[in-house]
């Protein structure tokens, strides 16, 4: 999973739209900014074109980051001439689909499962990459992640945003009161779990339930476990196919998290019992360790949005987090999420968008304006807008890190975002690994 759709009341509007929660479409803005007053060197290459020339662009970024989007492409619409007008869906899903097949595709798609670019692909609904934006891929992203927009060896999409998974929030004033440490093995996070449970607080506070997406962070968890105890080899074995969803591999990676999150002694910190990580709004979720009665919450990085206003995010602040760690100390394997923008046009106004965002010019606009990271090479890490996603920007970066996509977003849809979902409210309700994993495997398309 990389952004499921949750309606929310009582966060902040950013984390609304972080995850993408809000039901209504957003419009872009019309183009016609002031050009004298404007700096357009850095727009030069993309050309002037006629008033009146638009380009439509569809994805599932809504609220308060669609508008941070529109305000990304601002000066290069006034430089430009170009009108990019956005829509954003949470049923983005299921209606580009419907909009392929009744001849009204948009110009453009931003979409966060490269499952369903793959699909819309081989369809023959997407167009290859033009060499303008395959150019700035090569550039600006490493080869995993120009793989996420790269179907049957051709690259029909460029990365756009991203997300770091597998964090674990916690207080550092608890921490410090209760004499814990941070765990720097899954073995020690472990240890701490049993030590918390003997305590009045408990170790755990987990939620799954997202709406019609129930069940996701329940996948992020085992996607973490899945290369954190088996490596990324057996993880894309899995993410394709090439060895079965009931693989030994994956029923030891849920057993894992089982150890942490499916015990009455480790959850659900002042929110109920195991049954109630069904039911517990993901986004409310971690709140509970802001009042001491949970100490850990496994999200990732778009979780920071989601403290109430005056929260403070920092190593000695309210709340901060760590990754979950490894088998061994300094693992560097993490899972993350992002964004694959596509083309269904070709016009040369499409063309000249879609470089864009593919640039690190844009990466940098973006991110200046809060809220998200980007693993776009060229990004500075001092333009995000906060410690953490810094951090997050540099592990991205990283060389040595061996970063994983997000598993169900690269899985067949049926499966990534179905009966995976399922599957993890089916296992936290007290079905069993093995009948989960056979369920799953059952509906992996043949």
């Amino acid at each position: 999973m990389s952004v499921k759709n949750h309606p929310r009341l009582i966060i902040p509007t950013a984390a609304l739209a972080a995850i993408g929660l809000a039901l209504t479409g957003c419009t872009g803005d019309t183009a016609g900014g002031d050009k004298a007053n404007t700096e357009c060197a850095d727009y030069d290459a993309y050309g002037t074109f006629d008033s009146g020339t638009e380009v439509n662009i569809y994805g599932t970024i809504l609220e308060v980051e669609a508008d941070r989007l529109q305000a990304s492409w601002k000066d290069f619409e006034t430089c430009t001439g170009i009108d990019v007008v956005y829509e954003g869906s949470a049923e983005f899903e299921e209606q580009i689909n419907v909009r392929v097949q009744g001849g009204k595709p948009p110009d453009l798609g931003i979409t966060p499962q490269p499952g369903l670019v793959a699909d819309l692909a081989r369809s023959g609904a997407l167009l290859p990459a033009p060499k303008a934006v395959a150019d700035n891929v090569k550039e600006f992203w490493s080869e995993d992640w120009a793989g996420y927009g790269t179907v049957d060896g051709e690259l029909v999409g460029s990365p756009l945003m991203a997300s770091v998974k597998g964090y674990v929030w916690y207080s550092p004033s608890t921490f410090k009161d209760n004499g814990w440490e941070v765990p720097t093995t899954l073995d020690e996070l472990s240890a701490l779990t049993d030590k918390i449970a003997k305590t009045e607080t408990k170790p755990w506070c987990v939620g799954f339930a997202s709406g019609v997406a129930t069940g996701w962070p329940g996948t992020d968890w085992v996607e973490d476990m899945v290369l954190r105890l088996s490596g990324p080899e057996v993880y894309d074995q899995w993410v394709t196919h090439e060895i079965p969803f009931n693989d030994p591999a994956i029923a030891e990676a849920f057993d894992e998290v089982g150890g942490f999150i499916k015990d009455e002694a480790n959850v659900n910190g002042g929110l109920g019992a195991i049954n109630s990580i069904a039911t517990t709004e993901f986004g409310d979720a971690g709140l509970p360790v802001l009042e001491g009665t949970c100490a850990l919450h496994h999200q990732a990085t778009f979780y920071e949005g989601f403290w109430p206003d005056g929260t403070e995010v920092a190593p000695d602040g309210d709340v901060w987090a760590f990754i979950l760690p490894g088998t061994e100390a300094d693992a560097n394997a993490v899972t993350g999420g992002g964004e694959i923008v596509a083309a269904f046009s070709d016009s040369k106004e499409t063309v000249a968008v879609q470089t864009y965002l593919s640039s690190d010019t844009w990466a940098n606009n973006r991110v200046k304006l809060g809220g998200v990271i980007s693993a776009n090479k060229g990004l500075d890490p001092d333009n995000a807008s906060s410690e953490l996603l810094s951090t997050s920007v540099e592990i991205l970066q990283n060389p040595d890190t061996t970063f994983r996509f997000d598993a169900s977003d690269l899985m067949p849809g049926a499966v990534g975002a179905g009966s995976f979902w399922k599957g993890m409210v089916d296992w936290i309700g007290g079905k069993s690994t093995a009948a989960t994993l056979d369920f799953i495997e059952g509906t992996w398309p043949k």
